[in-house]
């Protein structure tokens, strides 16, 4: 008896043993997978399934998504059509431009992204505060709705700022790949396809993607340079592709213009980090007021005023 239970026990770690080895093997396969599917997206340069993307990448994504059903026929957005689209379409073309979303999502997108957000937010807000009171179901109704609407376009104008921003930083870093490049004696083309593809940042990304674009022969190098440079609000970069379009063209030294571009860039990126410094002590006096200033008067006149309590 005792032999037979020691030979089911037996089998039975054999089993467990079989089937966690199984389900190891089929997880690591499905891990490698799922490896392999990210590594082509971020060569394809299509971040946008990317589950670690922020909050104001879901939000346009989810926008870029309507677009493409009205686009399709999949979705009417009736609503959405009842809206001011022209005052959506001169908001969406200057900060859409800008924050590099104009291409995948539309104005009526945008708006019927917003409108099925703000209700889906008024719907939740009114579930939570119905579990305590009426007038809270009210109050969480509007501010679902309000925050719906409005979520949308804060998350453009956000991605817009991390644009500027990531180009001030990495401008002059581009520059000096390229300029490198050439004194090493390779075409723009390669050079430029060197920072293209050997960094990781967001505006390599978009020069990537213009290097794709002119390779696979969708555009011509100057468009797809001049289509780069207006997707971004930055007079610097303008000049340096005009400079490197006429260098190009008449077969002009562009090295030391692209040399002496990068110092300018790396200058204004300075200056603009000394700027945001110099304001950090400003912007550090209103919760020093608020919070630690009362506390401090609290501490310093508190055993007066009870002193004062005492003789009265």
């Amino acid at each position: 008896m005792a032999a037979a239970e020691g030979a089911l026990a037996a089998m039975a770690a054999v089993s467990a043993g079989i089937a966690g080895a199984c389900l190891g093997t089929s997880w690591r396969e499905r891990a490698l997978d799922a490896a392999r599917r990210r590594a082509l997206r971020r060569a394809a340069g299509a971040d946008e399934g990317n589950a670690a993307e922020g909050l104001d990448e879901r939000l346009v994504r989810l926008a870029a998504e309507a677009t493409r059903k009205i686009e399709l026929g999949v979705s009417r957005a009736s609503v959405a059509r009842r809206l001011p689209i022209a005052r959506v379409e001169a908001w969406l073309g200057e900060h859409g431009r800008r924050a590099g979303c104009a291409k995948e999502v539309s104005a009526l997108g945008l708006a019927d992204a917003s409108v099925r957000l703000g209700a889906a937010c008024a719907a939740a807000g009114a579930v939570v505060g119905a579990a305590l009171s009426n007038e809270l179901c009210l109050v969480g109704a509007l501010t679902g709705a309000i925050w719906g609407v409005l979520s949308i376009p804060k998350a453009v104008r956000r991605r817009e700022r991390l644009r500027a921003v990531g180009l001030e930083r990495d401008l002059s870093e581009m520059l000096e790949v390229v300029a490198l490049g050439l004194r090493s004696g390779m075409s723009f083309d390669r050079s430029f396809g060197l920072y293209a593809g050997h960094f990781e940042t967001g505006f390599a990304q978009e020069c990537a993607r213009a290097v794709r674009a002119w390779s696979s022969g969708l555009a011509t190098r100057e468009e797809a340079l001049r289509s780069l440079a207006a997707s971004y609000d930055s007079p610097l970069l303008a000049r340096v592709v005009e400079s490197a379009v006429r260098s190009l063209r008449f077969g002009s030294s562009l090295a030391e213009g692209l040399e002496a571009s990068a110092a300018e860039a790396r200058a204004a990126h300075r200056a603009h980090v000394e700027e945001r410094v110099a304001k950090a002590p400003v912007k550090m006096m209103v919760p020093t007021g608020a919070l630690i200033l009362p506390a401090m008067l609290l501490l310093v006149l508190g055993p007066v005023l009870l002193e004062l309590m005492e003789g009265f």
